[in-house]
């Protein structure tokens, strides 16, 4: 009897410790005025910690969104990967507006740090390809420092064709390995 007592305690502390913090963490929330951004309220905070402090730290009052800021589904942060076409490292226009969108994100915490991946097919030879991805990379990079990022923030690698989506050798294949991602 009494080790089963022994155990239902600490579990009892842990019920009361977490009723105790959503009662705080709403007291907390109510005095925010609407007009502030939650990156606001939280300061530049550490965006890598996305488990503890995921459920208040992307609460936004326009669209109930309870995650991670760069998670929001109703925002172009949350698109990562945009891709590019055969053998060129210009961004397309359809994703400009994302990357402007990480840029003004990055310029707004500027203790949020990114690296940019660049990525190819299989054809071409691996030097080349890792060239290409770099210049891939670089290209975001640069479209990034535009809207007020530093160099500081991002961090640019190449990875060629040796990280396929797609193992096809097919167009539809290639078309999702030519990209750059944006690794938070």
């Amino acid at each position: 009897m009494k080790l089963k007592m022994i155990k239902f305690v600490p579990l009892m502390l842990a019920a009361l410790m977490f009723v105790g913090c959503s009662t705080t963490e709403q007291k907390a929330e109510e005095p925010a005025p609407v007009s502030e951004t939650p990156d606001k309220m939280h300061g530049d905070m550490d965006h890598s910690m996305q488990g503890e402090d995921a459920a208040t730290s992307g609460a936004d009052a326009a669209t109930g969104w309870t995650g991670h800021p760069l998670d929001d589904p109703a925002k172009l942060t949350s698109t990562r990967v945009i891709h590019f076409d055969f053998d060129r490292s210009e961004i397309k226009p359809e994703y400009q507006a994302i990357v402007v969108a990480h840029g003004e994100y990055l310029a707004r915490h500027s203790s949020q740090t990114v690296t940019i991946e660049g990525h190819c097919d299989e054809r071409g030879t691996r030097e080349y390809n890792i060239a290409l991805g770099e210049r891939r990379a670089n290209a975001v990079k640069r479209l990034l420092m535009a809207q007020g990022a530093t160099s500081g923030q991002i961090t640019t690698v190449s990875y060629g064709e040796e990280k396929p989506l797609e193992r096809a050798s097919n167009e539809t294949a290639w078309a999702k390995n030519r990209r750059a991602v944006f690794a938070y």
